[in-house]
């Protein structure tokens, strides 16, 4: 294996990183770019048939569609609440809260509804930089919140989008007969989230008010990341409550800091901080309209994964495969009736008798959602694209073998030979680079899953040990988030002030590196308990 084999299997992923930081290119454009560069690649260098590259293509659209699929239906309902009314009901009810102890008020909306509303398909950096802004906070600050708040969950994002994705990819790497269930993964990666997520609150006292904020704050960061820690160790060890874990975790988190502001006194709802209009716009909209397309979806997907029997038709039993697809001639199964994005349409569908659009807002919603939703649904399909042709490169047809190793396998064999029992302190840095590249933590694991799993397995460790070092890598992709240019200047942009994300990357890139060396220490320590 030469070292030019290493350096054109880098050389697509150079190429991503390029465009995003020289030619400043958004995700989508940055994508495609990289998917032709590695088609390129694959074709010249690797062997690899155009059938093979097309199919592969095909193929990690398909696999992208839990997350890409999400982001559409996701970004309908948004646009939905935003033009009846309902979402700006819902930012007046978020600015009421915990006006009195700026610490769990703090908690509260960006760790905890940050976390529900993520959960459940909506966007924090587009909805909360507008409450914080009104709630007194710098613009600095209120772009930086929403950004890093919730990256301690991004794994149970999307009602468990990400997760799902690694078990799927884990699955088609080990084989028939060695496959893992969500519980099973579930029970490493939430060993993660009470470090981060404590981590991840320490930081944002830090940025609100530096060391003085840290020290008043200190107790409801630890009760945060306490109650995520148990509310995760219970979820996790059901198969089919794992997907809620972010939902379960970000309602605790809520009410947690709610009996603390009751337990010390303070308000819980401080509605002295709304304006004549909002006030007036609180009487004439109830909030449980507001919350309605949320409220149906929780139930709906609470009702489709509590009955074991129901989960498992859903998920294990009608699992709608396509065939014929793939190079390799494994099926790939969409389990469309499970998934997050049928569920999220069907709420939006019958919250809509209630929130009664009128045909002009309808109009404007589809327009909106036109204009939002193809380039993020394009940019998550084609990021898992890449991954698969880089899974797949060197795949003969006719052979149904591997003519030359795959560019996952020359990573993961070079990987091996320089890092050797190094590996767990660096994946998750790895993750952090692949978060950084294509923007989210799902799409971080279609690309570099199978080649942590690779080198995982070059190195010899259990099957524990590959587990926790690809948490490793989605935690990394998932902390990623606070650094990412385009949730950041999401976040700006949503206040008026483009150009003020710059500020908050360079403070945001020191607490990237800090979050994920704790992380990837925690690798380190669990694969010498574990590994």
């Amino acid at each position: 294996m030469s070292i030019w084999q290493l350096l054109l299997t880098l050389l697509p992923i150079a190429v991503i990183l390029v465009m995003l930081i020289a030619f400043k290119r958004p995700a989508d454009q940055s994508g495609l770019a990289g998917w032709l560069a590695i088609s390129l690649t694959a074709f010249f260098f690797f062997n690899t048939s155009l059938e093979v590259i097309l199919r592969s293509t095909g193929a990690g659209m398909v696999r992208s569609l839990s997350v890409s699929l999400i982001v559409a239906a996701s970004l309908l309902q948004m646009a939905v609440m935003e033009k009846t009314g309902a979402l700006k009901r819902v930012i007046i009810f978020i600015k009421t809260l915990a006006g009195g102890n700026q610490a769990v008020q703090i908690m509260m909306i960006n760790i905890g509804f940050g976390t529900l509303m993520v959960a459940v398909g909506a966007t924090p950096v587009s909805i909360l930089p507008p409450i914080l802004l009104a709630m007194g906070y710098s613009s600095f600050v209120a772009i930086a919140l929403p950004s890093i708040g919730y990256d301690s969950l991004c794994t149970y994002a999307l009602l468990g989008a990400p997760i799902v994705v690694f078990v799927d990819i884990a699955n088609s790497f080990l084989g028939k007969g060695n496959e893992i269930g969500l519980k099973q993964a579930g029970q490493v990666f939430f060993m993660f989230l009470p470090v981060v997520s404590t981590m991840i609150g320490f930081c944002m006292l830090w940025i609100v008010g530096k060391w003085q904020a840290v020290r008043r704050g200190w107790l409801p960061c630890l009760v945060t990341g306490g109650v995520i820690g148990v509310v995760a160790y219970f979820t996790n060890r059901f198969e089919n409550l794992v997907v809620l874990t972010g939902v379960l975790c970000g309602l605790a988190v809520i009410a947690a800091m709610a009996l603390y502001l009751k337990a010390s006194g303070k308000k819980i709802i401080d509605r002295s901080r709304l304006n004549p209009q909002e006030l007036e716009f609180e009487k004439t909209y109830p909030l449980w309209k507001a919350f309605l397309p949320w409220l149906i979806l929780i139930v709906l997907i609470l009702a489709l994964n509590l009955p074991k029997d129901s989960f498992n038709f859903l998920y294990r039993t009608l699992k709608l495969p396509i065939n014929g697809l793939t190079a390799d001639g494994k099926s790939l199964d969409t389990r469309a009736l499970w998934q997050a994005y049928t569920w999220i349409l069907v709420s939006t569908a019958l919250a809509l008798p209630f929130l009664r659009p009128t045909k002009s807002q309808m109009r404007e919603s589809l327009k909106i959602w036109l204009k939002r939703a193809p380039r993020p649904v394009f940019a998550a399909a084609i990021f898992f694209a890449i991954g698969e042709i880089m899974n797949m490169s060197g795949y003969d047809m006719n052979l149904g073998q591997f003519a030359v190793p795959s560019m996952i396998k020359v990573l993961a064999d070079y990987s091996t030979q320089v890092f050797r029992g190094g590996y767990g302190a660096v994946v998750s840095f790895i993750g952090l680079f692949g978060g950084f590249l294509t923007g989210s933590e799902a799409s971080a694991i279609a690309m570099f899953a199978k080649y942590t799993m690779t080198t995982a397995q070059n190195l010899g460790l259990s099957l524990k040990g590959l587990i926790i070092v690809t948490a490793g890598l989605a935690f990394g992709g998932g902390l990623a988030s606070v650094v990412s240019p385009a949730k950041l200047q999401n976040a700006a942009a949503s206040i008026d002030k483009i150009g003020e994300e710059t500020k908050v990357f360079k403070v945001a890139f020191v607490f990237s590196l800090i979050l994920t060396a704790v992380t990837s220490l925690f690798v380190v320590v669990l694969l010498k308990i574990y590994g």
